[in-house]
């Protein structure tokens, strides 16, 4: 039997004590609760759901809701069932998509602004270099419950903007008995997992589990494989618990990211270019324990270490090369190519009208080292990060009353050391006729700044980073009366970030060297009030932050803007971002429905943003003044008879709140010299946040036929949202010089899923996801095309004009493509 535990909102808000339901090894489906119910939320990292009662209400669900949900992965469930989460599908992976909350993101992809903190049983598994989250590196199999935080709460520690997800991982007491489970499906993805537990008399237990995943993939060339296992043994009594477990993920994705409209709109399966692969490797040891010294003292605690290995090859285009003359090779080229030993080049006559593929010039110019970033269409760029981690937390809780009012103390303090090692390079090469890229060996066959041109650049990085976070923080947790519980908190962090340049050491502009520190203590209040047990009221005031990641340091000095994430360079201070949120709610049951309705607004000063450089055509980061992101969300479940029902509306006002200029050089709008020409555009308060949809709508429905066949079918739906490139809201397309309309079209994805036990021990169980093979995107961006509509390379789609020696482009709208239809069978064993 294994415990499946669920605080309702009612009895939870009115300090009653948990209700336990089991589930038993073949499902009872009039016993299984509806997803993503909303409850009261661990009060810290380490606590597990149900401990203690703070007020911040979360989203909670089991191991058991992923398993019927037939989840890919945990960003799937999120996906599909969470109320207020959304994605982006930027990287073009299953297992590698920007999770969003409420506007903020928690991505695997370098520089992407991290704004949620993610939790595996009390370690905080944002990395130490730029705080990313790889999706991948997370077993679903080892999960045993999960809750999505809310708010700006400041117990969750660095990053925590808009909220943060707590995991908790399976046990040998939880979940004792065996399970295998496999599955086949479309683009020839294969599912395999395993799981073991159990425990003994004398308090020991443990677990063990392992998942399996590879795929074809849908799109071109973007075949990927994921292999994790998890295990833990431990011992426990009436008064003490201690664990150790171990996490390991060994992880080969590709990715192929965005695709052109036009390409997109011919071949809904293709690629701009490929490869664009990430390797993973991973370990995580963590000890954790627990001891309760009397009725009234508690001690929680936990030590860690990880290790992280990441290796990326990207091939892209190199957008150097747009506008340039790259076809005939001129005669000291020719003579460079025929002292190399190459043959069948051109001696006269390549235009662009009769080479769809150029590739002479960018050979010779490697050879000669002369302008390879112009004469070249291609651009590999490979990227390796050693990661090295370790901590430790440990907290006590003091449960006595004062006076007439119950009251829990809880204080804790947390160290973390990270260490990280970060190389960077970028190799010439030239675009062939399936988008790869074919790479050149010479003497300027790297961007290291060295070449004989006007424009050329070094995007090699060769630098370490380690990052010490000190943290203390307290969380008083009082009952007032039996009706009014109120909650306050703080917490404080010290992160000092210690970076050092290994290419241009010593500091000063140009090099990577510093030494910063940053220290902030994040208040917040919350308090409940419950009128009875069927309805109950929240609100709650909080504040948190979160430091510049190495990455955003790296590229902040304007005398030396980069390209990212293809350089970095110097790095002049920059600010903590701080968000403090004003949130609330009603909370009812009503015939067994459980709804509730809240409101927030979330405003984040000194946000940081990647900001133009018009001298140079590149960028760099640097803190503005605010954002906001308010709305309101519904979350509706319950059970009518043999129906489980659930149901999630999010509306989302993400804007920004200062001016600002940033680069519009593929946005109608910018101030180009002209039409196709490179510009910048101003962000007016108002303007909406890119990537970042106003409505989502989640409906779910279930029906238990009988106790052998259950069927569910679940809506996604998605409105519009701006591209990234048209942060001013105001592209317009022309048909010539700049395609598509700059943002998404609105979406509904709608699943099914359905499981037959025709035995206590087995279940069989099909999902069919995108039932109407919906065609939709999920992010999209504004950026200069290197193709035309039949998807040959045109570097100069226009002859004139020419100012200061350049020519216009095509700008177009890039989309990421959502997985059309996709049917997954399978079956799981349970003993």
């Amino acid at each position: 039997m294994r415990a499946h535990l669920h605080l309702l909102v009612t009895t939870s808000l009115i300090g009653l004590p948990a209700i336990a339901t089991p589930a038993l090894a073949q499902i009872d489906p009039s016993r299984i609760q509806p997803p993503s119910e909303i409850v009261v939320t661990a009060p810290t990292p380490l606590s597990n759901v149900g401990e203690g009662a703070l007020a911040f209400p979360a989203q909670t669900a089991s191991d058991e809701e992923l398993e019927r949900a037939h989840a890919t992965d945990l960003t799937d469930y999120l996906k599909r069932m969470a109320g207020g989460v959304f994605v982006n599908e930027v990287q073009g992976n299953p297992l590698q998509p920007d999770i969003n909350y409420r506007g903020f993101t928690a991505s695997p992809l370098l520089g992407t602004p991290q704004g949620l903190s993610v939790y595996q049983d009390g370690v905080r598994v944002n990395q130490p270099f730029g705080d990313v989250v790889s999706w991948d590196l997370i077993p679903r199999s080892a999960i045993r419950s999960i809750s999505l935080v809310p708010g700006s709460n400041p117990l969750f520690g660095r990053n925590s903007l808009g909220g943060a997800l707590s995991i908790q991982t399976k046990d040998g007491k939880s979940d004792p008995g065996y399970e295998i489970e496999g599955s086949y499906g479309s683009f020839r993805r294969k599912m395999l997992e395993g799981q073991a537990g159990g425990s003994a008399a004398n308090g020991i237990d443990w677990f063990a589990s392992g998942d399996w995943f590879k795929e074809r993939g849908w799109r071109d060339h973007s075949a990927s494989e994921a292999r994790q296992l998890f295990g833990k043994l431990g011992w426990s009594d009436a008064m003490s618990d201690i664990h150790l477990s171990t996490t390991y993920a060994d992880t080969d994705l590709n990715g192929n990211g965005l695709q052109e409209m036009r390409l997109l709109s011919a071949d809904r399966d293709s690629v701009y270019s490929y490869p664009d692969n990430t390797k993973n490797r991973a370990w995580l040891v963590n000890l954790t324990g627990s001891h309760r010294f009397s009725d009234s003292l508690r001690f929680n605690g936990n030590v860690f270490w990880r290790h992280i290995r990441t290796r990326s090859f990207n091939g892209d285009v190199n957008d150097d090369a747009l506008g340039e003359n790259v076809y005939q090779p001129s005669a000291a080229e020719r003579t460079a190519l025929t002292q190399a030993g190459y043959t069948g080049f051109p001696t006269s006559g390549e235009t662009q009208a009769n080479t769809p593929f150029p590739k002479w010039r960018c050979i010779a110019n490697i050879l000669l080292n002369s302008e390879p970033n112009e004469k070249c269409n291609g651009l590999a760029n490979r990227a390796a990060t050693t990661q090295r981690e370790w901590g430790a937390t440990g907290e006590l809780t003091l449960e006595t009353p004062i006076g007439d009012t119950k009251n829990a103390l809880t204080v804790g303090l947390n160290y973390v050391n990270g260490r990280a090692h970060f190389t960077q390079s970028s190799q010439f090469g030239y675009l062939t006729s399936d988008r790869t890229i074919a790479l050149v060996d010479g003497p300027g066959a790297f961007a290291d700044g060295t070449q004989d041109s006007e424009n050329a650049f070094d995007a090699r990085v060769n630098m370490t980073g380690r990052t010490k976070v000190f943290s203390a923080y307290a969380l008083d947790a009082i009952d007032l009366t039996d009706r009014l519980h109120v909650d306050l908190s703080a917490r404080y962090d010290r992160t000092t970030i210690r970076n050092r340049d290994r290419i241009t050491p010593g500091g000063g502009s140009g090099s990577l060297d510093s030494d910063q520190t940053f220290d902030r203590v994040n208040p917040a209040i919350a308090l409940r009030y419950a009128i009875n047990q069927a309805l109950s009221f929240d609100a709650a005031v909080a504040q948190t932050s979160r430091v510049p990641s190495a990455i955003e340091l790296g590229c902040a000095d304007p005398e030396n803007p980069c390209r990212l994430p293809n350089a970095l360079a110097g790095d002049p201070p920059l600010k903590q971002v701080v968000a403090r949120t004003v949130e609330g709610g009603v909370n009812a049951v009503v015939a067994g429905i459980r709804a509730r309705v809240g409101a927030f607004r979330t405003t984040s000063r000194d946000d940081i943003l990647f900001v133009t450089d018009d001298a140079s055509g590149f960028g760099y980061f640097r803190n503005f003044g605010k954002t906001r992101r308010q709305g309101i969300d519904v979350d509706l479940s319950g059970r009518i008879g043999a129906f489980r029902l659930t149901g999630h509306y999010s509306f989302l006002d993400a804007t920004y709140r200062s001016a600002e200029e940033v680069d519009g050089s593929a946005n109608s709008s910018a101030d180009h010299a002209a039409p196709g020409f490179e510009g910048s555009i101003d962000i007016e308060p108002g303007d909406r946040i890119p990537l970042i949809p106003r409505h989502t709508f989640k409906a779910g429905i279930g029906w238990d036929a009988s106790r052998q066949l259950s069927f569910d079918l679940d809506m996604i739906a998605v409105s519009s949202m701006y591209a990234r490139g048209n942060e001013n809201n105001e592209h317009k397309a022309d048909g010539v010089y700049y395609l598509g309309s700059g943002k998404t079209n609105p979406y509904a994805v709608v699943n099914f899923g359905a499981e037959f036990r025709p035995v206590k021990a087995l279940t069989l169980f099909a999902q069919v996801s995108n039932i109407f093979d919906k065609h939709y995107a999920t992010a999209a961006q504004l950026a200069a095309t290197a193709f035309d509509a039949s998807g040959n390379f045109v570097a100069r789609p226009f002859t004139a004009p020419v100012i200061d020696g350049e020519r216009p482009l095509v700008g177009s709208t890039f989309y990421a493509p959502g997985a059309p239809r996709a049917v997954q069978a399978g079956a799981r064993l349970r003993f």
